[in-house]
């Protein structure tokens, strides 16, 4: 009897039907490939639950001058930060202007009289949407920086949990966003209430902003049809990130300081927090698609989960996706909205190590990758702090990887599959399932689950087969090539 490999790719492919997925795995949770095996994630372990008004969208973590941990988080209204003795203090600064918790936009059911446009259809893009609040945060040396666009002015923070923030001596007023460049220049992004200016501070000056001949301040227009959502530093560089394009910002001294490159279009930031520099250049989630930026050019990032994405995620929420990077394992997570709800509760994650893509479901808000602290601290809805991958609590939930169809025979033969020869770390740790069909989308029967044995007796009969690999949430489990034992049962 043939014994047959499942020797399945790494990674998820969930692009177009589910039949186009054969071979592949297409379902999957609190799972990764790493190291030529399938293994689940790191669990997490509750840090604490911070006190705070609204929902955590951003968050920054960097160590002060005297090697003291902190960390810094914005909600919709408030300002806040954190030691590593987990003392929550609230440092808004005095008049700060508060935004939205939620997007908002009066476009869906109940913007028309009855009876206006068809039935089952959107109704016209003739609003605006109001997007969630999300904050800028930077380090600037020892001290904190930090913007949001709907108060729109430039903070800084000196450390005193005593005195809250206070806004940036001559700063532009009316940012949408602000950065820290790589020569300590402080970018004010859509300055003045401008979408596309950049006005930026002199160098290691961030109290001196009119241009002068004795300073390096100045300010630019770009040419684009777009809105400034976000800016980035990367190789030498300042990665300008609209809702359209992509420019660049090079260093290169007086007179002019900056200069400033259009290095992509169609390419738009689909949220201001939805991108993330690593060593290899930037990664960002676009409108319906993903992009990278290393030198040169912006380039389309092949996505072979994006049709499920996209089409998972609640669109008027969007200004809610946000990215982290959780460099141990060379991945970048972006957390988003489903269809079903308003706040972020799904993932989708890229290893850019091994170029593989993987979904899953988490409520996370904000978070930072390990380095300032010893694991990634990521923040839920409610306030409450995890240290990531550590440990195997997922909160009740097992983690799994299920496959597309897989074809038992050549062409249209049936087989029987008798028996499984498992391939994991330890005998045991995880089950299988298998659900069979003799057509694409005919009647789909399940089998098992089944506990691993050496072999593992099986017994059904089909033309594919669907497996799921569910792991022991108590456990470090790998998974490598199983295979099948089968012998041809005819025709059908």
């Amino acid at each position: 009897m043939p014994l047959i490999p499942l020797n399945i790719p790494a990674g998820q492919y969930r692009n177009g039907t589910e039949f186009q997925s054969q071979g592949r795995w297409r379902d999957a949770d609190l799972v990764r490939w790493h190291e030529g095996a399938l293994r689940p994630v790191g669990g997490w372990r509750q840090r604490g639950s911070v006190d705070i008004d609204g929902v955590a969208r951003s968050m920054v973590a960097w160590e002060d001058n005297s090697n003291n941990r902190r960390i810094a988080f914005g909600t919709h209204n408030k300002l806040y930060a954190m030691g590593s003795g987990d003392t929550v203090s609230d440092i808004t600064p005095a008049g700060f202007t508060s935004g939205r918790v939620d997007a908002s936009a009066f476009t869906g059911y109940g913007a028309k009289t009855f009876g206006g446009g068809f039935y089952g259809l959107p109704v016209e893009d003739t609003n605006n949407i109001l997007k969630a609040t999300t904050w800028s945060l930077e380090n600037w040396g020892e001290y904190l920086l930090g913007c949001t666009a709907d108060d729109g002015k430039i903070y800084q923070w000196q450390l005193d949990n005593s005195t809250p923030a206070a806004v940036l001596s001559n700063a532009p007023v009316d940012c949408s966003a602000m950065m820290v460049t790589e020569e300590r220049f402080v970018f004010a992004l859509g300055a003045g209430g401008n979408p596309r200016n950049v006005s930026w501070s002199d160098r290691e000056d961030n109290n001196t902003w009119t241009p002068a001949a004795t300073n390096e301040a100045g300010d630019i227009e770009i040419q684009t049809n777009g809105v400034i959502l976000k800016g980035l530093r990367t190789r030498g560089q300042a990665l300008i990130l609209t809702d359209q394009d992509a420019h660049t910002a090079t260093y290169s001294g007086p007179p002019f300081v900056y200069g400033f490159q259009r290095v992509g279009t169609s390419c738009g930031l689909i949220a201001a927090n939805a991108a993330a520099s690593i060593d290899q250049g930037v990664i960002w989630m676009g409108q319906r698609s993903f992009f990278t930026y290393s030198g040169g050019a912006v380039q389309p990032l092949q996505c072979d989960v994006a049709d499920y994405v996209f089409s998972d995620m609640n669109s008027d929420q969007k200004s809610k996706v946000h990215a982290v990077v959780n460099s141990r394992f060379n991945e970048i997570w972006w957390f988003y909205p489903s269809g079903s709800s308003i706040e972020c509760d799904r993932y989708v994650a890229y290893d850019y190590a091994e170029n593989v893509w993987r979904t899953g479901t988490i409520d996370r808000t904000a978070g930072v990758d390990r380095g300032v602290f010893r694991q990634p601290l990521w923040i839920s809805a409610e306030g409450i702090l995890y240290e990531q991958e550590i440990g195997f609590n997922y909160s009740g939930v097992s983690p799994f990887a299920e496959t597309g169809p897989i074809l038992l025979g050549a062409g249209d033969q049936v087989m029987s599959v008798k028996g499984l020869i498992p391939d994991e770390k330890t005998l045991g740790d995880v089950s299988a399932s298998f659900k069979t069909r003799f057509y694409p989308t005919g009647e789909e029967k399940t089998h098992g689950p089944y506990s691993m044995e050496n072999p593992t007796s099986l017994r059904f009969t089909g033309r594919q087969v669907r497996m799921r690999v569910t792991g022991d949430a108590s456990s470090s489990w790998r998974v490598g090539i199983m295979r099948l034992d089968a012998v041809a049962g005819g025709r059908r």
